[in-house]
This record gives C-alpha cells, sequence and structure tokens, in this order.
C-alpha cells in the first residue's frame, strides 16, 4: 500500500506502512521464492552439479589435473552464462570460488576423491552449528530469517514460534549429519563414484524437505505473531475503559 493510497484510506502512511510489513501472509507467500533465489534458484542447485560430474568423468577415463581444469573450466564457463542471462551473481561467483577450492584441495592430496573433502566437512561444521543453535535456544533458521527481512527476535518470546523454528533447524541439522555421515563412509571407501552420486543425489531432495520444513516454520511464526498483535489490540480497549480502583 502506498502512501497515497493510504492517504485515501483514512490511514497515516506510516501505519499503513506497518500494517503491511507486520502482516505474515505476504512475508509467508514468497518465503519459498526467497529462500530458492538465495540458493541461486532452481537452476543454481542444477548448474552446480554439472562441474562435479565432468570431474569425476573425466578423473576416471583421463587425469586427475585434466579433470581439475575441466571442472574450473565448466565453472567458469556456467558463470559467464548466467552473468549474460543477468542472472544473480552471487551463486555463480561462489560456485567457481567452491569448485576451484575443491579442486585445490584433490590437487594437494593427489586423489580425486579429495575434491569432496570440502563438503564432507562442511556438512559436519554446520551440522554441529545448526544443533547448538537449537541447543542455546537460538535455532538458526529463525535468526537467518529475521536477520534478512529485519523482523527482530520478539518470536523468540512466542513459544510456538520458537518449535517451529526449533523443528526446521533440526531438519537442517538432519540433512547435513546425514550428508556427513554417507559421503565420510564413501570417502573413507574410496567410492569416488558414489561419492559423487550422493553428493548429488542428497542434495537436491535432502535440501527440498528442509526447506519445506523451513518455509512451514516461517508461516507459523508469522502467524503466531499477528495473533498475538490481533490479542493485543483487542485487550488495549478494554484495559482502558476500566475503572480506576484508586
Amino acid at each position: 500500500m502506498s502512501e497515497r493510497d493510504a492517504a485515501a484510506a483514512g490511514l497515516p502512511a506510516q501505519d499503513a506502512a506497518e500494517k503491511q510489513a507486520d502482516s505474515g501472509e505476504p512475508r509467508a507467500a514468497v518465503s519459498e521464492t526467497t529462500l530458492l533465489e538465495q540458493m541461486g534458484g532452481v537452476s543454481g542447485l542444477a548448474y552446480s552439479a554439472v562441474p562435479i560430474v565432468v570431474f569425476v568423468l573425466v578423473s576416471s577415463f583421463v587425469s586427475l589435473m585434466v579433470a581439475i581444469w575441466s571442472a574450473i573450466g565448466v565453472a567458469v564457463a556456467i558463470a559467464v552464462f548466467r552473468l549474460v542471462r543477468k542472472e544473480p551473481v552471487q551463486p555463480a561467483i561462489s560456485g567457481v570460488i567452491g569448485v576451484a577450492v575443491c579442486s585445490f584441495i584433490a590437487y594437494r592430496s593427489g586423489d580425486a576423491k579429495g575434491f569432496f573433502l570440502l563438503g564432507i566437512w562442511t556438512s559436519l561444521v554446520y551440522g554441529g552449528a545448526f544443533l547448538v543453535s537449537v541447543l542455546a535456544r537460538w535455532p538458526l533458521v529463525g535468526v537467518a530469517w529475521s536477520a534478512l527481512n529485519g523482523l527482530g527476535f520478539a518470536w523468540r518470546k512466542q513459544r510456538r514460534a520458537l518449535r517451529g523454528y526449533d523443528l526446521a533447524t533440526l531438519a537442517w541439522t538432519a540433512v547435513f549429519a546425514a550428508k556427513y555421515v554417507v559421503q565420510q563412509w564413501l570417502y573413507d571407501s574410496d567410492q569416488t563414484g558414489w561419492l559423487a552420486f550422493a553428493r548429488i543425489a542428497m542434495g537436491y531432495p535432502l535440501t527440498g524437505l528442509a526447506l519445506i520444513v523451513t518455509v512451514w516454520a516461517i508461516r507459523r511464526a508469522a502467524k503466531v505473531a499477528e495473533e498475538e498483535k490481533a490479542a493485543a489490540a483487542e485487550d488495549a480497549p478494554a484495559a482502558r475503559s476500566t475503572p480506576s480502583t484508586s
């Protein structure tokens, strides 16, 4: 609602802005899109798999060095393609940096499976951080969403909202834990091909499930905030009309 529309409706511009900002439905309705955009969108998830497949195939049939340069070349080509299409820059640059770092680790280790070490240990660190945040009563899903959207942290005092963010954060904890356990086992077993398969196969389905729980938690928190605001608005007139006993 614009200031002009607010004036026409007889509402101050500030009150109209607050009404739009405090409404849980608009934010919840776009939450799926926002979360996907931050990950590069659906195309970004697909693009991230291409350098991995190229690396494994080339390393299997040619050599490690050729595989490293092939993966980096493909990552750069994808980044340029996305830039030309005027897609988000950050996921494209992050993709190139990620492939470059993984390739460097593979080069230093002298083994193709080293390409997956960064992802394995990153999953362990992320999973631990998400779990600790729940134990500390600052679930990272709620913290991140509130920080990105400037919502504040009043939800920590709302039991149902806090529980929803706890569940969403634990869902991400389970995702990272599953990735670490499976991929570390494959790494120790020298199953480079299956490592690549697990990296891709566990990425999309598990991330999708965690996103579903995250969106549910965001909508739940927005609904709780709206209900409490409505209850406070109903209680205010009653409190003012109560005669003083003094």
